[in-house]
């Protein structure tokens, strides 16, 4: 039995730190089987980013990752990571939904789920608990560690005893921001060992440099496990390197004895896919070091470079950078986590790129201001409730868990996403991401149907027939995107249709297809809008209302239901006009001033450019009340 055991992060927070989370499959496969024989106490393999930028980005199932993953390292755990009641999402989900997700993940290949809460709320931590305990997986709860007035020492252990009644197997210490130093985990590690009892596991990033003698410091109080990641997805933003760590303990008591030489093999695989993939190594940056000022994590550092580059404004990353501690302050003190490091980062963005504080505010910031998220860690700046929330009466009364507001059950979920859905992890993938879900499935759906017509067509196809497969997939897409309903291509006497589900017969077979083809070749379209007037003829004093950011035009609350505003509506200053989402934060924009809305330049669900006009409205005179009258 090892001194000290370890818990390998490259494939889930290693590269969700240093790469935003782009790595494929195919780059984990080939050395998955070598990463098993090290005997780790366990590999992260999912959860936190993984599963949404799986569907967002990747074009990947995220259920088939795990499944393959776990297929290639049967010798050891897998990890995963949720956000408690959020799961591997950004609000909260029903106990129903945390159920079934939670067995579904240990079926699949999960044993140990590490649960965090952001705030803390040990509210948002009991569903997830009784679903991990239920399906005989190892919880590990974490304790969300940051540093502020309210985030004392016996804060954290009378959580850390709150979190032992719920059944846990670890307490986990969550570093996410590398704010340790060694005496302050030291004695954290020593006190949770002689007061709450249960093994310890430190995950510290390694962000201002202090993470390697941490562990160390760590390993003398007592710590069972602590995280690292292979040297090419270690430092800067990610873990302290395993190869360090595993050298350093060497003829000690807390030797790990794990095979420094098995661990460089593992370490020049993954050093020449970041050479491939072109990605940056690790480093810690004067930026990185400021860390104990602004408190901003690993991943939301990379991933605030990477909204930043979007939006065109990294030049004002050190503004940004000011702007976090201002606005966590002022909004109580929330551990800069998922999902409240992008809520607070985000604001702090907004606030700096419009250079109008707290005048553009995301639904989820109003909605944790208002205690949809939980219970605010310290007391919140009345002057911003007052200006984002106001007079609502929308906020929650302290004595109701969150939590308890979600009932969508998920035969709900199933209903609403029909037979598009061809099982249950397909269901909870939709209840998870239903934009990306439907997306990914009605694209992998319409890929099946065009392989099993190619198959049962090919009894009738002669052997000298040559049918690029490649071609067909690229029209069945055109098909599927146009909205033609058929495609027909006719060449030496070979005809190929493809028909979407439920479309007619095409009526010709001939210059129509080509046709509706040649968009395919064309570059993509600039964001569609809505039929208007030109810019010159546009009345004088017509407000254009503009995109404050990069980002997707929403105009309403969520798919299905009304939109916010139609032109000719009249709208108070402030009112809500559309959603901007960006930074996978819904955003709201309101109206600048009182008037009538003229014109809507953006059609629902279009991308938008910082600067795209969105809005035209008439300003409000009192003339009109009398017309209205």
């Amino acid at each position: 039995m090892p001194g000290l055991q370890l818990m390998d992060t490259t494939i889930r927070d290693g590269q969700q730190s240093l790469w935003a989370t782009r790595m494929q499959l195919g780059d984990m496969l080939p050395i998955l089987p070598k990463m098993d024989k090290v005997g780790y106490w366990a590999i992260e393999a999912w959860g936190g980013a993984t599963f949404d930028t799986c569907l967002r980005f990747l074009d990947e199932n995220p259920w088939e990752r795990l499944r393959s993953i776990k297929r290639l390292t049967p010798n050891t755990d897998l990890s995963m990571l949720t956000r408690g009641q959020n799961l591997v999402g950004y609000k909260h989900y029903s106990k129903d939904i945390i159920n079934r997700f939670t067995a579904c993940a240990k079926k699949n290949g999960v044993q140990v789920f590490r649960v965090f809460d952001a705030l803390n709320d040990i509210r948002n931590v009991i569903d997830s608990a009784e679903a991990v305990k239920a399906c005989g997986g190892w919880f590990e709860p974490a304790i969300s560690y940051t540093v502020s007035p309210v985030h004392t020492l016996d804060a954290y252990i009378e959580y850390a005893q709150q979190l032992k009644d719920l059944g846990a197997d670890s307490i986990a210490i969550k570093d996410m921001a590398g704010m340790l130093t060694p005496y302050r985990t030291e004695r954290l590690v020593s006190v949770l060992n002689a007061e709450v009892g249960l093994p310890v596991h430190l995950h510290c990033h390694y962000v201002g440099g202090m993470a390697p003698t941490n562990i160390l410091k760590a390993a003398e109080a007592g710590v069972a496990v602590a995280d690292t990641a292979s040297a090419p997805l270690a430092f800067g933003n990610s873990h302290p390197a395993v190869e360090t760590v595993v050298a350093a303990l060497r003829e000690s008591k807390y030797d790990t004895g794990y095979d420094i030489d098995l661990l460089f093999e593992i370490a020049d695989y993954w050093e020449e896919v970041r050479k491939r993939g072109h990605y940056n190594r690790g480093v810690t940056s004067l930026a990185h070091m400021k860390v104990f000022s602004h408190q901003v994590p690993g991943g939301m550092m990379s991933n605030l470079v990477a909204q930043l580059e979007i939006q065109k404004a990294t030049d004002r990353l050190d503004e940004v950078l000011v702007e976090i501690p201002k606005v966590r302050a002022e909004v109580g003190y929330p551990p800069l986590v998922t999902p409240m490091s992008q809520i607070v980062g985000t604001q702090a963005v907004l606030n700096v790129l419009t250079g109008s504080r707290w005048s553009i505010v995301s639904k989820e910031m109003k909605d944790y201001l208002c205690g949809y998220y939980g219970k605010a860690p310290g007391p919140i700046d009345p002057d911003v409730f007052k200006k984002v929330v106001g007079a609502s009466d929308s906020v929650l009364p302290p004595d109701v868990s969150p939590a308890a507001l979600v009932t969508t059950t998920y035969d709900e979920v199933a209903e609403e996403i029909g037979d598009l859905a061809q099982s249950e992890e397909d269901v909870l993938m939709y209840a998870l991401f239903p934009n990306e879900a439907r997306n990914y499935l009605s694209k992998h759906r319409a890929t099946e149907k065009v392989e099993f017509l190619l198959e049962n067509e090919s009894n009738q196809t002669k052997e000298d027939d040559y049918v690029d497969i490649s071609q067909i997939r690229e029209l069945a897409k055109v098909v599927e995107d146009s909205g033609v309903g058929e495609i027909t291509v006719e060449e030496d006497g070979m005809r190929i249709s493809i028909r979407m589900p439920g479309a007619a017969p095409a009526a010709s077979a001939a210059a129509a297809p080509v046709a509706a083809a040649a968009p395919a070749a064309q570059p993509a379209a600039a964001p569609a809008a809505a039929p208007a007037a030109e810019e010159d003829s546009r009345p004088a004093n017509w407000v254009k209302v503009s995109a404050p950011m990069v980002g997707t035009f929403y105009a309403a609350p969520a798919p299905g239901e009304p939109a916010f505003v139609k032109v000719g509506d009249e709208v108070a200053a402030g009112e809500t006009l559309c959603i901007v989402e960006a930074m996978k934060l819904m955003n709201e924009i309101g109206a600048p001033q009182m008037g009538i809305v003229r014109e809507i330049c953006v059609e629902d669900a279009s991308p938008v450019e910082y600067g795209t006009a969105l809005f035209y409205i008439e300003p409000y005179r009192e003339a009109d009340a009398g017309e209205g009258a």
